[in-house]
């Protein structure tokens, strides 16, 4: 019998942490959400069992706590409070997987704070050495959780990294959220998804261009 995996997901009560937390509750996981507002977090919590009875879900107040009991940690927080969530967990996220979402725009959404040549991910590997970090759900809004199925196929999303067991188990909970994984690359590659996100969502301000409908045109 394959082991039941734990997940914290920081961030939880965010878009972007309670969409994931919704669409990964769907899986054999056990979930420990957490965020700076435990009332929030334990709303998502109480939403998601109420849906989905037989979820494992927790809503806990310490992301040190969630992330030593978890074998996977989800960072779903935006690029400016990795930093903060990597001091935290840096000592209890030895050799564990890592995911990155942030996408590190600026304030005008015309550019990105990071320097070329480098990404939020990458920048979230150095300050955690000893874990394997991956980059994933970045290319997806919040809203894309809901319906990531168009015309009967999964719709895409992109995962990268350097370790090839925690590509595959990565891939595995993008599955699990309704999407088909695509392994992008290594790292290095993080750089490359998130400029395409900030392409996205300048184009959504522009034209409300939704890439999910555009994918569908190019999959017909």
């Amino acid at each position: 019998m394959k082991t039941i995996q734990t997940i914290a997901i920081i961030g939880a009560s965010g878009n972007m942490g309670a969409a994931i937390s919704k669409s990964l509750a769907k899986g054999n996981y056990r979930l420990l959400l957490c965020a700076n507002d435990l009332d929030k977090v334990q709303a998502v919590a109480e939403e998601i069992q109420s849906n989905q009875p037989a979820a494992s879900v927790e809503a806990v107040d310490c992301s040190v706590d969630a992330s030593w009991e978890a074998d996977i940690i989800i960072a779903a927080v935006p690029h400016d409070a990795e930093r903060e969530v990597a001091q935290k967990i840096k000592e209890v996220a030895n050799q564990k997987i890592v995911i990155s979402i942030a996408n590190p725009l600026n304030d005008s959404y015309d550019g990105l704070v990071t320097a070329p040549y480098t990404s939020a991910a990458e920048e979230l590997q150095k300050l955690l050495p000893n874990a394997k970090v991956i980059k994933a759900f970045n290319t997806t809004f919040a809203a894309d959780f809901a319906t990531p199925v168009i015309d009967g196929k999964q719709a895409d999303a992109f995962v990268a990294g350097n370790d090839e067991e925690a590509l595959q188990t990565v891939s595995e909970l993008v599955s699990t959220a309704g999407f088909n994984p695509i392994v992008a690359g290594d790292l290095s590659v993080s750089g490359t998804l998130e400029r395409m996100q900030l392409l996205l969502i300048q184009l959504n301000m522009k034209y409300d261009y939704n890439w999910l409908a555009g994918w569908k045109i190019l999959h017909q």
